[in-house]
């Protein structure tokens, strides 16, 4: 990429590093050896992020995607190098997840798939204060449907949640914000590629069946739902889309995010994880705002958290 030979450290810290930064002519590129050999990166040990930043004179993190976790590689080094700054990647994930979570245009909306309630519940509540709407999809609806008492075969539900799941929907009713979930799901007789399915009423899922994505009448609702949002983020898909027969839910609501961006100009927000890789699968990925690098430190920054590689940055 950069049409020029970039030469590959032994090691990321000691003598033999240092020989070749201070070999290095203007303009050269070295790339140093993984930090992780070294269990002091993650236990972000002082003496090891001292040695590490010893041959440099400023630090500059373009790593987003690790940016939420505080190691001697990201924020140790910070306190031997100034000025630490940040890059124009990471300047960017900030502006657009942090910026349109605290200040984005309204309407404003959030879609919250993956399978678990459990691993995303800290985000949907952090974005049910911030957003007007809500679309949630995933293996996560069917412990929303079991909390509404309806049916769900044998679809995946987390028991343990479904009390957390009636406390989300009476709180988005206090706060008088709309959370749409499908109202009709593709079933299938087995969690496999070439399973028998059937599309059915949210409300009519047959004994012996698992919901694995959204049916075409959702996907209807969906667009409708958004059709006035100025700003969507959206984390995680809306069925089982590594399998074509259980894609089309969330290939549809790619397909709506992007043409929101296209034709109305809308800020779309991918944020991190299995929704990037279903939206460069579609080929739209050139359609949206922007399409996060991080996965979990895009949901640590849309839970409100504060990112330690970030906090660990100069103030200037």
């Amino acid at each position: 990429l950069l049409g020029q030979e970039v030469k590959l450290a032994p090691d990321c810290i000691g003598d033999e590093v240092a020989a070749l930064v201070n070999d290095a002519a203007e303009g050269d590129v070295l790339m140093l050896e993984n930090t992780r050999f070294y269990k002091e990166e993650t236990a972000n040990d002082s003496d090891f992020a001292e040695k590490f930043a010893a041959p440099f004179d400023l630090f500059v993190n373009d790593a987003f995607g690790t940016a939420h976790r505080a190691h001697a590689s990201t924020e140790g080094v910070t306190k031997f190098l100034s000025p630490a700054v940040s890059g124009y990647l990471l300047a960017k994930e900030l502006e657009y997840l942090d910026g349109a979570i605290q200040s984005g245009e309204k309407p404003m909306a959030a879609i919250v798939g993956g399978s678990k309630v459990s691993s995303k519940i800290t985000v949907l509540e952090a974005l049910l204060d911030k957003c007007d709407k809500i679309i949630i999809g995933g293996g996560m609806v069917f412990t929303f449907l079991k909390a509404k008492g309806l049916n769900v075969g044998t679809s995946l539900v987390e028991d343990d949640f479904v009390d957390t799941a009636k406390e989300v929907m009476e709180k988005a009713e206090k706060l008088g914000k709309e959370i749409l979930l499908p109202s009709d799901i593709i079933v299938a007789d087995a969690f496999a590629p070439d399973a028998n399915t059937q599309t059915v009423s949210a409300d009519a899922i047959p004994d012996g069946w698992m919901g694995l994505d959204n049916g075409p009448e959702t996907t209807k609702e969906q667009k409708e739902f958004l059709s006035d949002c100025r700003t969507v983020i959206m984390n995680g898909p809306m069925g089982v889309f590594e399998m074509e027969a259980f894609a089309k839910g969330t290939f549809g609501i790619v397909d709506i995010l992007a043409d929101l961006t296209k034709e109305k100009g809308a800020v779309t927000i991918i944020g991190g994880g299995d929704s990037v890789a279903a939206t460069e699968q579609s080929g739209r990925a050139g359609d949206m705002s922007h399409i996060s690098t991080g996965g979990g430190a895009s949901l640590e920054l849309m839970e409100g958290k504060v990112l330690p590689g970030v906090a660990a940055l100069a103030d200037i």
